[in-house]
């Protein structure tokens, strides 16, 4: 029922996209095209966008300082159309100041945000706002509308977890130039027994496979597993990994831990008409000190409409 109201909501989202923005085409304007937004285009040509992923570790650095404007500064300098984050907090508790970290971060950004909870918790205190812990998109084209779809997890707030599906998958339905990208962002298990990234990674490619076809897909996010690990295995039969298909490459990828990267197991991947023309791996100091990952970034460009 969960994946047919979704297919249905999607079908009129996709029917109704190109037409109700250019009824609203004013309005729109005003607003996509203030300092850092990027403005509705309608253009039948190849689009270029530049995507990014970026573990932001809660807002504390490589030095296990929280510093937001820090974390906000390494975002800004990635010039990066859509951006998905993880280890987000939204009100979560003192290592991030119980600040809304999704909120603060879009408005400094000038973008639109959408935010996926793994964990929402009671308050501490009642009338307090809920405690909330996910992963997030922020983008410069608009947010159509956005889905938590719920994957197999093993609960780090409780004493004793089974694995059991839990929210924290996001899509963000995004109207990137003229066309609608399904955004994803994920943050798999992170334990050494694979098997329960394993099951991810099969819910995963269920949830891609429920998008129409031939849909532009970029699924960003921290796989806590290097390319060649077995669990991710499936997931190479629905996307790309951009590393791998790009025109152009720069620097190291490994990306963890950021001040001296050995693991590769943050990424962006795509679907198979999208195109790569490029993927880097930034090593700037004060990227490299915002967090305790290294982003990933892909210059991309989309194949025209049909």
């Amino acid at each position: 029922m969960v994946i047919r109201t979704r297919l249905l909501a999607l079908a009129a989202t996709t029917a109704l996209a190109g037409g109700l923005l250019a009824a609203t085409q004013p309005e729109l304007s005003a607003t996509v095209r203030a300092p850092g937004l990027v403005a509705a285009d309608n253009s039948a040509a190849a689009a270029k966008i530049r995507v990014a992923t970026y573990n932001i570790h809660a807002g504390a650095g490589s030095d296990q300082m929280f510093d937001l404007d820090r974390t906000a500064a390494a975002l800004d300098a990635l010039d990066a159309d859509v951006i998905g984050l993880q280890e987000v907090d939204v009100h979560w508790s003192e290592r991030s100041q119980w600040r809304d970290l999704v909120r603060e971060l879009a408005r400094e950004l000038r973008m639109w945000p959408a935010f996926g909870p793994i964990y929402s918790l009671d308050p501490l205190e009642p009338g307090q706002p809920r405690r909330e812990y996910g992963v997030a998109v922020l983008s410069r084209f608009p947010v159509l509308r956005s889905w938590n779809h719920e994957i197999t997890r093993l609960s780090t707030q409780e004493p004793n977890p089974v694995p059991r599906p839990m929210p924290g998958f996001l899509e963000a339905l995004l109207w990137a130039k003229g066309r609608l990208v399904h955004a994803y962002v994920t943050h798999l298990d992170y334990r050494p027994d694979p098997a329960v990234r394993q099951t991810q990674v099969a819910e995963t490619v269920d949830i891609l496979e429920d998008d129409p076809r031939h849909a532009t897909q970029v699924l960003l996010g921290d796989f806590n597993a290097p390319p060649e690990a077995p669990e991710l295995a499936e997931l190479w039969t629905a996307v790309d990994d951009a590393w791998l298909v790009a025109d152009a490459t720069s620097g190291d990828p490994a990306t963890y831990p950021a001040d001296a990267p050995a693991q590769r197991i943050d990424y962006v991947t795509v679907s198979d008409n999208v195109r790569v023309r490029s993927a880097v791996v930034p090593s700037e100091p004060g990227v490299v000190a915002a967090s305790d990952h290294r982003p990933v970034v892909a210059d991309l460009k989309l194949s025209r409409r049909d």
